[in-house]
């Protein structure tokens, strides 16, 4: 885990590396400070040296500014590591989450990836500059204080080494107790996330059937529960810095009382006793060695929080996509004819029962292809293995005579333009939207797609027109404005095969109509595969597909099925008795 994120520092390595070597010379500097003050009150101020006084008093004010120097740079220099370090793990996580497959992102929610992107990358940010600033220093400052400390007087030195033990053993308890608070609780904020993500998507189902409270409370028992889990981590959290006092009280007490002892003693012996400057810097080496220890069980606690987190960006930047670009892939797709060869599928790999079962198809290029079945019959399923958004877990699905998994994946999806069940629209202008589909279309281009998708009228209307602003999710258009410009926008890239996954279904028959007549009579190259709720979408197709629990229940034309398929009978008469228009 270490060394994959490790190597996201990448150019930033140079901030890294150059911290502790900075902190190295503060460190040095505040070391030197408590000796120099030694000697300026031993030979300066008690025996009324003046010239002692001036020099020392010198070495002070420069060491003292060095030091405030070195810090000074090694924070800058760790605020610049610290944000590169964070940079760079939210864009390798975000590339890698653009390769994955549609079954690698069903293994994270969207809320998870978003609390993955911004709560989990800044916690270990934090953790990581704090590692090559203050985990650099404090060990370093607890060594050479140590050091200084023991050259002054061995005996009282034991005083603060007999208070390690204690900080090392109540520091462990307090870390093995809080660790597993803090992986639940950033579950838990996945889950307020998704809370959040839900309501806002569906503020006005929300609003119309007057749920704002039921959503309020679904908020406030998740963010109740956060804020229990963190309640009861910082309680354990909170015990360090009680316990750290206590050791530098007892260490500063018992030191002050031994050394006065020892004053009063080098009266009569000075080679048994200590000076007032030997006590006043060991006094301040004591301060260091337990402040360097308070320091690194604040770095403990921020790697406790920050290990959860670090664990689940890990698991981010590993998963690889399961559908990939094999080596030799074939580049360019023949033509749009497409064969199903006996392919079964299952979303979850040990799923007991297939979402598709030997569905064994023939679509030839150029053909327009209608799907009918029930909710949950495989429609979307189906078309979702052309472009290869699945691969299926047995047999073959073939597009222009080559098996999908031999494609260049880009190649394979350039060919194949879908227009899903669920329309999403970004924010920008509609040209913005529709360059989508081609980024380098003219005007000419855009207007001739909107004219077949029945989109152009409505886009003249508006006062910019083709400049027109789309607001995020196309939430300032229609349901049916925002279908017609997905399909001009799909229309763009030329594919060989076309997939409409119920997108006309917030427009008018009329329109429907319109649309469909101007695929027959200005892209009859293309293969059109519809799946449509409306048998009058269909009827006219080349070739019909109807689908029965992910099976194909029957196949052929519109008189064809009329005379043999029950279930196709059965759709057709439903909407044709109450006087729907059978066009």
């Amino acid at each position: 885990m270490i060394k994959r994120l490790a190597a996201c520092i990448r150019q930033y390595k140079k901030y890294a590396l150059a911290t502790p070597a900075l902190m190295i010379g503060e460190v040095a500097m505040e070391v030197l400070i408590p000796m120099v003050m030694a000697k300026l009150i031993d030979l300066g101020i008690e025996r009324g040296d003046m010239s002692q006084i001036w020099i020392n008093g010198a070495i002070l004010l420069v060491t003292a500014f060095v030091s405030l120097f070195f810090g000074v740079m090694g924070g800058r220099t760790a605020a610049a590591a610290g944000a590169g370090f964070a940079r760079n793990l939210r864009h390798d996580m975000y590339y890698n989450i653009q390769t994955y497959s549609f079954s690698n992102i069903d293994k994270f929610s969207t809320s998870s990836i978003i609390t993955r992107l911004t709560t989990d990358v800044s916690n270990v940010q934090n953790t990581f500059q704090m590692i090559i600033r203050m985990a650099v220093r404090s060990p370093i400052t607890l060594i050479f204080s140590t050091i200084m400390a023991l050259t002054i007087n061995v005996q009282m030195s034991m005083v603060f080494l007999a208070c390690m033990p204690v900080l090392i053993i109540g520091l462990y308890l307090i870390m093995s107790r809080t660790h597993p608070i803090f992986r639940r609780v950033f579950k838990t904020y996945d889950k307020l996330n998704n809370v959040v993500q839900e309501n806002l998507h569906g503020v006005r189902v929300v609003k119309n059937f007057v749920r704002e409270e039921h959503e309020v409370e679904k908020f406030n028992t998740t963010s109740e529960s956060i804020y229990k889990d963190f309640v009861h981590a910082e309680r354990n959290l909170a015990l360090n810095s009680p316990l750290m006092m206590v050791c530098i009280y007892t260490c500063t007490l018992l030191i002050s009382w031994l050394g006065a002892k020892l004053i009063m003693a080098s009266g009569n012996n000075p080679d048994i006793g200590m000076t007032t400057g030997q006590l006043m810097s060991l006094i301040a080496y004591v301060i260091q060695i337990l402040s360097s220890l308070m320091m690194l069980s604040m770095i403990v606690v921020m790697m406790t929080i920050s290990r959860a987190s670090a664990q689940r960006i890990v698991e981010v930047l590993e998963e690889k996509s399961d559908i990939t670009t094999p080596e030799g892939a074939v580049m360019q797709v023949k033509d749009g004819s497409v064969d199903f060869d006996h392919v079964f599928f299952s979303y979850a790999s040990r799923s007991e029962k297939d979402c598709l079962s030997d569905v064994d198809l023939h679509i030839p290029s150029g053909a327009v292809v209608g799907v009918l079945g029930g909710t949950g019959s495989g429609k979307s399923t189906l078309v979702q293995l052309i472009p290869r958004l699945y691969d299926p877990s047995r047999g073959s699905v073939k597009v222009g005579g080559v098996d999908t998994r031999k494609y260049d994946l880009t190649a394979l999806r350039d060919s194949v333009a879908m227009v899903l069940q669920k329309n999403e629209l970004f924010s920008g202008t509609i040209k913005e939207n529709l360059r989508w589909g081609n980024e380098n279309a003219t005007d000419e281009e855009m207007m001739e797609a909107c004219r077949l998708a029945q989109a152009d009228d409505f886009i003249q209307s508006f006062p910019d027109k083709y400049d027109t602003w789309i607001e995020q999710g196309g939430t300032n258009v229609s349901g049916g404005q925002k279908q017609r410009l997905c399909i001009a926008r799909a229309l763009l890239k030329k594919p060989k095969i076309l997939i409409l996954d119920d997108s006309t279904s917030a427009v008018d028959m009329r329109t429907d109509a319109l649309i469909r007549e101007g695929f027959r009579n200005f892209i009859p190259d293309t293969t059109k595969i519809i799946i449509a709720q409306r048998v009058a979408s269909v009827k006219e197709a080349d070739m019909i597909i109807v689908l029965e629990n992910g099976a194909v229940a029957d196949c052929g034309t519109h008189e064809e099925l009329m005379q043999r398929c029950a279930i196709y009978r059965e759709v057709h008469d439903s909407q044709t008795k109450g006087g729907e228009d059978d066009e």
